[in-house]
């Protein structure tokens, strides 16, 4: 979930915007491509560090973020836009010459959660949709319509490590055959039957929700094929910055910076090992937000920022 908050002028403030600019080391003559844009936070931040022979490249999947970076940044000479997942981003005829750095802001973006009509979020009523791009592509509602018993449970437990996906399941069958499942206000109320309501601190529905999202926008395998991408893409000494906000994102992107950072262990019964050239450098470990920023901006509480570097 990419989180923001407000400063004290008002100004949109990007979760962990000071650690990122100091993780891209931005130059002003390097290129670097902000591949989930938002509201274009951290983009800005790059802007401002570019000279006029430096170039941001912007990608985003949501059509209104798109917009916003056309308005906000269209008429920089500097500035290349595209709609479209990063998982794309070494596709992309703009990365061909190599990048500089390479930000991944994975998640819900705050603007699309807080608004009811996007379908994300429990806490406002809302169209069951949850598309991230929503002019393609199959909606929450039209997935939970069709899927069976099965498929439902093993996707709650894949992506929200829901404990109890398959009771839950299980009541979503059964209430959509009383009546559809299309509005956001209905899932969560099946989902609270079930799971009750614990302690308080966390929605009942929290676990589906993040599941169903992250299932319906492929978000997983995008991040795989992302990294791949970035990895492809970078220039010796650029700077890939992945920001997660769960332990299924930033797993797979530890992993993958091990993968290319470390040899992977021996095998005793293999007698000759085979040869290991890192690619990538590990700086640091995950990086998360002060006290201050999560004091103003909650959401920040569970981003962690994991940042390498690429070797020659």
């Amino acid at each position: 979930m990419t989180g923001a908050g407000a400063g004290a002028s008002g100004v949109h403030l990007p979760v962990l915007f000071a650690q990122v600019m100091e993780a891209l080391r931005v130059r002003e003559d390097g290129i670097y491509l902000d591949g989930t844009f938002g509201r274009g936070g951290h983009a800005r931040g790059v802007l401002e560090r570019l000279g006029n022979k430096g170039r941001l490249l912007l990608m985003d999947k949501d059509p209104e973020a798109i917009a916003m970076a056309q308005a906000q940044f269209g008429a920089d000479a500097r500035v290349t836009i595209r709609h479209g997942s990063f998982a794309q981003l070494a596709q992309w005829d703009a990365t061909a010459d190599g990048l500089d750095g390479v930000l991944l802001d994975l998640g819900v973006s705050s603007p699309q959660l807080d608004a009811a009509a996007r379908g994300f979020s429990f806490r406002n009523d809302g169209p069951l949709d949850m598309r991230m791009d929503n002019a393609s592509g199959e909606s929450a509602a039209q997935w939970l319509a069709r899927a069976d018993e099965r498929e439902i449970a093993d996707v709650l437990w894949t992506y929200g490590e829901e404990r109890l996906s398959r009771r839950i399941a299980r009541a979503i069958v059964a209430a959509r055959a009383q009546q559809p499942i299309e509005r956001t206000a209905q899932l969560a109320q099946v989902i609270a039957a079930v799971v009750g309501r614990g302690d308080g601190k966390t929605h009942p529905a929290t676990r589906s929700f993040q599941a169903i999202r992250i299932f319906i926008n492929r978000e997983l395998d995008d991040l795989q094929a992302g990294l791949d991408g970035a990895h492809a893409r970078l220039r010796a000494g650029g700077r890939l910055a992945a920001i997660s906000f769960h332990s299924l994102e930033d797993r797979i992107v530890k992993r993958f910076i091990a993968a290319h950072a470390k040899a992977p262990a021996g095998d005793r019964r293999m007698p000759v090992a085979h040869a290991f050239t890192p690619s990538l450098r590990a700086l640091g470990s995950g990086i998360r937000a002060e006290a201050d920023e999560t004091a103003t901006n909650p959401r920040a509480r569970s981003a962690v920022l994991r940042v390498a570097e690429k070797l020659p």
